[in-house]
Formats: structure tokens, sequence, C-alpha cells
């Protein structure tokens, strides 16, 4: 049976019409959140350390970092932890998952600036680094790509652009095979499996999802050079690309 998906082009409709960030802005969800991406996503801490290795190769000791979609904190606090001079910028449209990451950060709230919006609205940088992780699959092709431009016309020339998220063969016969893993992974991994069904299910009915192919070429598109796919675990992947 063919599934249909939606399309739809959701960094630019109104915050209080947005499915996702409706889910993301409820606090007993945002509470939740940090038990749920390492069921589901293969490696999900260790994508933290190759993100800072990543970073690391080309910023500063000083460095000034954007972090789109910053909600819960995850990647915030790692970054931090590792990197005492850093600084960070952080950008999410849903206030309840920015609320959680203050809460995360603790003492490391000093260091970082959290920005409730969109990246169309963010403060200019210019900055040494930006990652977006688990984040650009919510967004319809042409919301993506204008999305990676907005990030990359605010870093310096030769900064690294971090991207992982959802993103394997679309081809009806592979997809659902893929979509079969990811929910016996997370199973395997400790996730109730009801849980498992409905976000597989989720994942399958309203994610504008890609191939791999076409996420790369969107990078391009949007002005990253030299982008290479890192990171591969199941249905996810992850590229790193530089600003011109």
């Amino acid at each position: 049976m063919k599934l249909h998906r939606k399309t739809v082009n959701y960094s630019l409709m109104p915050e209080e019409t947005n499915p996702f960030i409706e889910i993301f802005n409820d606090p007993e969800q945002a509470a939740k959140y940090a038990d749920g991406p390492a069921k589901f996503m293969p490696g999900f801490f260790d994508l933290h350390i190759m993100a800072n290795v990543l970073i690391r190769e080309r910023a500063p000791s000083n460095a000034h970092i954007l972090v789109h979609g910053a909600g819960g904190g995850l990647e915030l606090e790692a970054l931090a932890a590792k990197n005492p001079q850093w600084t960070f910028l952080g950008v999410d449209p849903a206030k309840a998952m920015l609320d959680e990451a203050q809460r995360r950060l603790g003492v490391q709230n000093s260091r970082v600036n959290l920005h409730h919006g969109f990246i169309e609205t963010a403060p200019e940088g210019p900055f040494d680094a930006a990652t977006s992780l688990l984040t650009l699959h919510f967004l319809a092709a042409d919301a993506r790509q204008t999305t990676v431009s907005e990030i990359v016309r605010r870093l310096k020339p030769g900064a690294p652009f971090i991207a992982a998220h959802s993103s394997f063969p679309q081809d009806e016969n592979e997809r659902d095979a893929w979509l079969r893993r990811y929910r016996e992974f997370a199973v395997a991994s400790g996730a109730d499996p009801d849980m498992a069904d409905n976000a597989r299910n989720a994942v399958a009915e309203t994610i504008p999802l890609l191939d791999p192919d076409i996420d790369e070429a969107i990078f391009r598109a949007a002005g990253l050079q030299n982008v290479t796919m890192f990171y591969a675990a199941f249905t996810w992947r992850g590229w790193v690309g530089y600003a011109p």
C-alpha cells in the first residue's frame, strides 16, 4: 500500500499552526525528550563527539557556535562540557524545549544565548561553526534549503556546518524495510513497543523524508562546499560541509 505523505513547508508556517512545534511545545513532552533520541538513533551520543571533533578541526579555542534546533539542550550540553571557552547561540521555535534546555544547562547558561524563533530571525553572527541535529527532517525540501542557506549566511568563511537527521532511500520497497528496522532498533534499545509503533507511523506519514543524495544536493545548493557524509546508521545520515 502506498503511503500518502505530507510535504508542508513547516518552517514558514505560523508557530501556532505548526504541528511539530505544538508537540514539542508541550512541557510534559519536552521534559521527557532527553530519554528518546538514543533509543531511536544508533550512536546518538557518539554523534555529539563526532560533531565536536569536526568543529574543532577549524574553530578557534574561543569559538562562537550556532546550534539550530537547540531545544532540549542535549548537544549544547555536550559541546559546552568539552569546550569551556566556547559560547553558543541556540535557536528553536518551541518555547517548552528551550525552557528544558535552560534547565539542563545549569551553570553553562552563562555561555549560551537561546533564541525563541526560526533561523530567519536569529542573530547574524558571524559564527565559527554551526550544527543542526535531528531537526532538518521536519522541513520539506524547499524550506530545508532556505533554512540551510540562512545558516550558511551566518557562518565565517570556511566554517563547518554539521547536520544529522533521518534520511534514507525513499523507493517504496526499501522505505518500508528501513522503517521496520527503525522500529525494531528502538524496541531492542528499550523503547516501549507501542511507542515505537507510534513513532514509526509518525515518521512514515508526517515527516517529509528525502533520499540521502537529495539531502546532499540541498546542502550544496544552499552554498556549502566540500560536503561529506560522515555518519550513516539505519535511517539516519550525517554530513559536514563548509561555508564559502
